[in-house]
């Protein structure tokens, strides 16, 4: 593996850490390297003394492999837009596979800012690092991470330079939110259940709640953030990704290109947004500042002025037989009260009650939890009686929970990203028509957003720890209740 950007926070905090656990757990192949390569004046003693700092603080160290492991790591200095540079990586690689006996697969991990995954490939392309040669034995494959581009055109670019080095089956774009455990599991508790696909749509969905909330602030990341916001952050690839695999339709076969198919038909049935939809259905917020705690216009690199959202609640409708007319709303910020990622399908409503009398007309409804942090269960609540002579209901849940469940190793979410990677299975990971086409529903809520006169107004403040602002009951009235 070639990582570049090995001197930045990605490799220090994840990827690193991520390939040690699979050292450790035996995932590893026993003869490998991996070669950081960045701007940074480093050499191979100080690239594994760094690197030791990332494994021995985020990563269970009891086995005492961290040794084994750093003797595998190597850097390389290179200059991102320098072809010479590229072509002693290209010697280095070589030597690399010579000394350590490793195969000929490559994987490089462009662990980059925005700009620069088009220019790293056009480089590897020109020093011929892209596609196997007559003499290479192995594969050659490249990650990127999110996001994909900037916007549409942006994204577009992007997957056009790539594709000019890379063929699409090469090219692994990454949201390590698939590769958690209980998201894999949404497709497996759907299509290999009978007893909730007949009920999963319309006629007994009254909506969906798709929650990813962070208690911490931008934190280190405000420079990044401040260019993207919220929506770009999170909604353009995570939270629609965990929509299409509540939304999707059953594919024909357990195959990645059949599933992500799927998901594209989701991509494409959203339904699109009049600039009156936009103010009806989305509401944007920024955290002020709390006791002891910055507001985001204090955060370091922040503008005082800044209009950049940190919490969005957006509601779409998904224009097909199974889901119309069905809302979902997806909501996501920093500051809030817990850090939570689950998604919620309530049932509708008894038609009927027949305890009006005693208990009056509402009754709970049913709800679906499937949870990804911090639990990773899958819960189902129901009413029952409560115990004693007087008749009241209570609400019970019945829990799935993985932490309980003995059987298989589980792994984290960029180790099984990365994992796949190697292995080739692309079933996680975007494909280039999905990435538009979910920019493509985005952009005329980011142009409304981004454009209109009344910017500022449009952005309400929320308190540190909360749930958002209170505004946002224009659009969920019962808002937090549904994520609990």
């Amino acid at each position: 593996m070639v990582i570049f950007g090995a001197s930045g926070d990605l490799a220090w905090r994840k990827l690193v850490p991520a390939l040690f656990n699979l050292y450790d757990s035996g995932h590893l192949p026993d003869q490998f390297f991996i070669l950081g390569v960045s701007r940074t004046n480093w050499d191979d003693r100080e690239f594994r003394g760094q690197m030791q700092d990332a494994v021995t603080r985020h990563c269970d160290t009891q086995s005492g492999k961290c040794s084994d492991f750093l003797s595998h790591l190597y850097y390389h200095r290179l200059e991102y837009d320098q072809p010479e540079d590229y072509k002693a990586l290209a010697t280095l690689l070589k030597h690399l596979g010579q000394k350590t006996g490793a195969k000929d697969n490559l994987l490089f991990n462009l662990a980059l800012p925005p700009s620069l995954p088009p220019v790293v490939s056009r480089k590897l392309a020109q020093a011929g690092l892209s596609q196997p040669g007559p003499n290479h034995q192995g594969w050659i494959r490249v990650v990127v991470e999110k996001p994909f581009g900037h916007d549409l055109e942006s994204s577009r670019y992007l997957n056009q330079t790539m594709a000019q080095a890379f063929s699409e089956d090469q090219i692994f774009r990454v949201d390590h939110y698939l590769a958690k455990e209980t998201v894999q599991n949404i497709i497996m508790f759907r299509f290999a259940n009978a007893i909730f696909e007949p009920i999963w749509n319309r006629n007994f969905v009254d909506k969906v709640v798709i929650i990813a909330s962070e208690k911490l602030g931008v934190g280190h990341r405000a420079g990044y953030y401040e260019g993207t916001g919220v929506l770009r952050d999170m909604f353009q690839n995570h939270m629609l990704q965990l929509l299409s695999l509540t939304a999707m339709e059953p594919p024909s076969m357990w195959a990645a290109d059949r599933v992500r198919d799927e998901k594209t038909k989701v991509f494409r049935s959203l339904r699109p947004f009049t600039s009156q939809a936009v103010d009806q259905h989305l509401l944007l917020g920024q955290y002020g500042a709390g006791k002891e705690i910055k507001g985001y216009r204090q955060e370091s690199g922040v503008a005082q002025t800044s209009l950049t959202p940190t919490f969005a609640m957006l509601k779409v409708y998904v224009d097909n037989w199974r889901w119309q007319g069905v809302p979902f709303y997806l909501v996501s910020g920093k500051r809030m009260a817990q850090k939570v990622t689950r998604m919620v399908i309530f049932f509708r409503q008894v038609p009927h009650s027949m305890f009006r009398q005693v208990l009056g007309q509402d009754i709970t409804q049913n709800r679906l939890f499937l949870n990804i942090h911090p639990e990773e269960a899958i819960s189902l609540s129901f009413q029952t009686k409560g115990p004693g002579p007087v008749l009241c209901l209570r609400t019970v849940r019945m829990v799935f929970d993985y932490a309980v469940d003995p059987s298989g190793l589980s792994l984290g979410a960029y180790e099984k990203a990365l994992l796949d990677c190697m292995q080739g299975e692309q079933m996680l990971f975007w494909r280039q028509d999905g990435v538009e086409l979910c920019w493509s529903f985005l952009e005329p809520v980011l142009n409304r957003c981004e454009s209109c006169g009344d910017r500022a107004s449009r952005l309400h403040t929320y308190t540190p720890g909360s749930w958002g602002p209170e505004e946002v009951k224009t659009i969920l009235p019962d808002w937090p209740e549904p994520a609990l």
